[in-house]
C-alpha cells in the first residue's frame, strides 16, 4: 500500500517551497527557458540556445542597386540539463516523536537546494564572465563600481537590467562609501547603508551581498608570455560560424571559446584574466574602438603551448568574412607576432560578478517520478518555473521513514561578453 502524506507534512511541504523560492535570489535576475522535457530527454538533456544577431549597415542611394547582400549568420550555444541535485535523509520512529525535527531537516534540504542553485549561476558568471575590472585598492568607491558600468556601456551591451552580485567584505567596503565621515542623518541612502549595511541601486546595477563568494588565485604564469596577433591567420583572426562539417555531418559551433597558440602555457590556470598588447575592444555594434585593451579570460590549459580562451579573438583582418565582420569584437592596432600577455589578477581575492540579464539562463528541469509506486510523492514549481520533488518511502522492517527532496535544472552563460569580474587589491 502506498504512503500518504499527513495533512501536517503537506503544510510544511508548502512552507518550504515558499522559504526555497524566497532563498532563489540570484535566479531571479536571469533569463528563464523552459523546454520540453520529452524532447530534452531525446536530445541527452541539451538544448542549443540562439546568441544576439548583430547586423552591419552599408551606404544606399535610394534608386540604384545595393552593391552586395550580406550573409548573416546565427550563433547559437549548447546549453545542458547538467545539475541534478538531491538531499536525502532519513528518520526512524523514535526521531519522529519530535515533529519539529522533520521540520528542520525539510528547512536544511530547501536551503542548501537554493544554495545549490544560486552557486551554479554564481560559478556561470565567475568562470565564463570575460568583462574584468582589476581594483588596485579594496571596495569602498563608487568609482569601483561605475568602472563595470563603463566597459559594459563602451562594448555595447544593453544598459538595462544590470546585476552585481559581491562578497561580503566588498559589498561593506562600498556600504562604507555611504556611510562616510561627512554623513547627516535623515538620508536614506546613507541610513541603510549605517543601520543595515545595504546598498542597493549603484552606477546602474542592482548589488546583492553575497555570503560566499568564490575565490580567484594570484596568476602565475609570469609576465612574458606572447601571442601571435600579426594578421591574417593568426591567433587574432577567430572567424565564427553557425556549423562545421564533420564524420557525421554538420553539428553547431560553440563560439564562446577559441583554441588559442601561445609561447607557453606554463604554470597558467583556468580562470586567470588577461589583455594582450595591441588588441583593444570595440563597441559590438558600432564596431568603433573603445581605447581599452580588450580582457579575456582562460577557461583551460590544453598542453604546454595551447589553451582555450573567451571570448574569441575576432580581428576582421586583412579579407575578413560576413561573420567577422558582424561579429568582430577587437581591433588589432599593433599586429606583432609576439605581442605580450598581461594577466590582471594579479593577487587573490573574491570574485564579485556582474551581468546583464540576457547573458545568463537558467533552464528548469522536471523528473517524471511515478505517483503509485509505493511512495509518497509531492512536487511544486517555483515563479522560476524551479520544480521541487519531495518523496518519502517507509520501511517496514527498519521502521525507518527515507525523505529526499531533488531539483534538476540547467544554468548557461549565452554571451560571456555580457557578464564580469570585479577583482579587488590587484
Amino acid at each position: 500500500m502506498s504512503n500518504s502524506f499527513s495533512k501536517e507534512e503537506r503544510v510544511a511541504f508548502e512552507d518550504l517551497l515558499e522559504g526555497f523560492q524566497d532563498a532563489l535570489v540570484l535566479s531571479r535576475h536571469v533569463n528563464v527557458y523552459n523546454t520540453d522535457q520529452t524532447m530534452m530527454e531525446r536530445a541527452n538533456n541539451t538544448i542549443w540556445r540562439p546568441q544576439p544577431y548583430i547586423a552591419q549597415s552599408i551606404n544606399s542611394t535610394p534608386g540604384t542597386a545595393i552593391p552586395g547582400y550580406q550573409g548573416m549568420t546565427q550563433l547559437a550555444v549548447p546549453a545542458t540539463l547538467g545539475f541534478s541535485k538531491t538531499v536525502p535523509w532519513e528518520m526512524t520512529s523514535l526521531d519522529l516523536r519530535d515533529a519539529l525535527q522533520e521540520g528542520r531537516l525539510g528547512e536544511s534540504a530547501k536551503q542548501k537546494l537554493a544554495s545549490d542553485i544560486n552557486v551554479a549561476i554564481m560559478n556561470s558568471a565567475a568562470s565564463l564572465g570575460s568583462l574584468v575590472v582589476p581594483i588596485a585598492a579594496a571596495a569602498g568607491d563608487y568609482d569601483d563600481v561605475a568602472l563595470c558600468d563603463a566597459i559594459m556601456n563602451e562594448q555595447g551591451v544593453p544598459d538595462y537590467d544590470r546585476f552585481m552580485a559581491l562578497s561580503s567584505r566588498d559589498y561593506n567596503g562600498l556600504a562604507g562609501n555611504l556611510v562616510g565621515t561627512a554623513r547627516s542623518f535623515g538620508n536614506a541612502k546613507s541610513d541603510k547603508a549605517y543601520e543595515r549595511s545595504y546598498v542597493g541601486m549603484v552606477a546602474g546595477f542592482e548589488t546583492y551581498k553575497m555570503d560566499y563568494a568564490n575565490r580567484q588565485a594570484a596568476a602565475a604564469g609570469g609576465g612574458s608570455i606572447t601571442i601571435d596577433t600579426s594578421g591574417a591567420g593568426s591567433q587574432a583572426d577567430y572567424e565564427p560560424q553557425a556549423t562545421s562539417t564533420s564524420v557525421g555531418g554538420q553539428i553547431n559551433v560553440d563560439n564562446r571559446f577559441q583554441t588559442v597558440t601561445v609561447s607557453s602555457t606554463t604554470s597558467v590556470a583556468a580562470g586567470d584574466a588577461f589583455t594582450i598588447g595591441g588588441v583593444y575592444a570595440v563597441h559590438h555594434i558600432t564596431k568603433q574602438s573603445t581605447g581599452q585593451l580588450k580582457t579575456f579570460r582562460v577557461v583551460s590549459v590544453t598542453n604546454s603551448t595551447t589553451m582555450v580562451i573567451t571570448p574569441p579573438i575576432i580581428g576582421a583582418q586583412s579579407t575578413p568574412t560576413d561573420a567577422e565582420l558582424q561579429y568582430k569584437n577587437v581591433e588589432v592596432t599593433a599586429p606583432s607576432n609576439t605581442a605580450a600577455i598581461t594577466f590582471l589578477n594579479v593577487n587573490a581575492a573574491s570574485v564579485n560578478v556582474f551581468w546583464q540579464r540576457d547573458s545568463l539562463e537558467i533552464l528548469p528541469g522536471r523528473y517524471a517520478v511515478p505517483a503509485d509506486a509505493g511512495v509518497a510523492v509531492m512536487r511544486a514549481t517555483t515563479d522560476q518555473g524551479i520544480e521541487l520533488v519531495m518523496q518519502k518511502f517507509y520501511d517496514i522492517d527498519s521502521m525507518t521513514i527515507k525523505y529526499r527532496m531533488d531539483t534538476l535544472f540547467g544554468v548557461v552563460n549565452k554571451n560571456p561578453e555580457m557578464s564580469g569580474i570585479l577583482l579587488f587589491n590587484q
